[in-house]
C-alpha cells in the first residue's frame, strides 16, 4: 500500500512503518510538515492508501476540517497508536470517514509490533498476540513475552519477570480475551488514593461542544497528593466563563467527583509532544 510515513524516526512507530514498507516494496511518502493541511494535500496528490498516525493528529484533523475540498478517496486504512484514543475522537472519525477502516495498533521497541484485532470498528477493545507472543495481565498491568525481545536496559534493572515477560507499564481492562488500554501506569493521577486515568477525563472534555482539544495532568496538592488539572482549547468565539460552566457541569454529570478537574486553563494550542511523549504531570 502507498504509505505516508507520519511518525518520526525517534519513535518506534515511525521506524516500524519504514521497515515494513521497505520489506514489502511499498511506495513511501515522507511529509515535510505534519500538519492536517499538508497531510491531506499529500493523500490527494499521491493517492496514499495507508496513514499510520496518532489519536492526537486525528483529533487535529477533525478540528481543522483540512479534508474539506481534498480527494481522500484513495485512503483505505488509518492505523493509530502511541497513546490512548479518546472514544469521542473515534466516534467522530467514524462519522466523517465511514468508508475508511480504522485499526488500533500496539507495539514497543523492546518487543516489536503485536498483531491486533479490534472487537468492532468503533471499539477500543482489542485482542493482542500473534506468532511468537504471549500476553497476560497481572494486577491490571499488561505483560508480554516475545520470541524476539531486547536483552535489557543499560545500567538499569531488568523489566522482565523471572519467566520472561516484559512488564509494559500499560494499565488495561480485560473482558475475556479482549483488552482495553487505559494509559501508562506513570500517567495515573492519584487523588487521595483514588486512581484517575487522564484519557478517561479527556474523552469527557472532548464531548463538550465548546472544546476542540484537551490534555489532562496531575498537579501536586498538600492535602490530596495530586489534583486533576486540564489544559483546554476552546472553539473560536466561545465565551470562557460560559465554557467553564459547561465543562464543570458535563464533568460532574459523567465523572466521579474526584475525577473532575479542579483547575482548567484555557490555552491556544496543545503541543502534540504533551501526549506522544506523555508529558503530563507537574511536580
Amino acid at each position: 500500500m502507498i504509505t505516508l510515513n507520519f511518525l518520526l524516526f525517534d519513535h518506534w512507530g515511525g521506524l516500524n512503518t519504514l521497515l515494513h514498507c521497505l520489506s514489502n516494496l511499498c511506495l513511501i511518502v515522507v511529509p515535510e510538515r505534519r500538519t492536517p493541511e499538508h497531510v491531506c494535500e499529500l493523500i490527494d496528490a499521491y493517492d496514499i492508501e495507508l496513514l499510520p498516525t496518532t489519536p492526537s493528529f486525528l483529533n487535529m484533523l477533525l478540528i481543522s476540517k483540512a479534508y474539506t475540498g481534498r480527494d481522500l478517496s484513495s485512503l483505505k486504512l488509518i492505523t493509530y497508536g502511541a497513546e490512548p484514543m479518546p472514544e469521542t475522537t473515534l466516534r467522530n472519525l467514524r462519522k466523517v470517514f465511514p468508508g475508511i477502516e480504522l485499526r488500533q495498533t500496539y507495539g514497543m521497541i523492546e518487543l516489536g509490533v503485536l498483531r491486533a484485532k479490534s472487537r468492532s470498528p468503533d471499539s477500543l477493545w482489542m485482542k493482542l498476540g500473534g506468532d511468537g507472543y504471549n500476553i497476560r495481565v497481572v494486577d491490571g498491568i499488561l505483560q508480554i513475552r516475545a520470541e524476539a525481545a531486547m536483552l535489557g536496559y543499560i545500567n538499569a534493572d531488568s523489566p522482565f519477570t523471572d519467566d520472561g515477560f516484559l512488564i509494559t507499564g500499560d494499565l488495561v481492562e480485560t473482558d475475556g480475551e479482549w483488552i482495553r488500554v487505559l494509559g501508562r501506569q506513570s500517567d495515573i493521577i492519584n487523588v487521595g488514593g483514588q486512581k484517575v486515568y487522564p484519557a478517561e477525563v479527556e474523552s469527557v472534555l472532548l464531548d463538550c461542544p465548546e472544546v476542540v482539544d484537551a490534555v489532562v495532568y496531575g498537579e501536586s496538592n498538600p492535602i490530596l497528593g495530586k489534583i486533576v488539572c486540564a489544559n483546554v482549547v476552546l472553539r473560536e468565539g466561545c465565551d470562557e466563563a460560559s465554557a467553564r460552566n459547561s465543562i464543570r457541569r458535563l464533568c460532574r454529570e459523567q465523572l466521579q467527583a474526584f475525577m473532575v478537574p479542579l483547575k482548567t486553563k484555557f490555552v491556544d494550542e496543545i503541543p502534540q509532544s504533551h501526549r506522544l511523549k506523555r508529558v503530563r504531570s507537574k511536580s
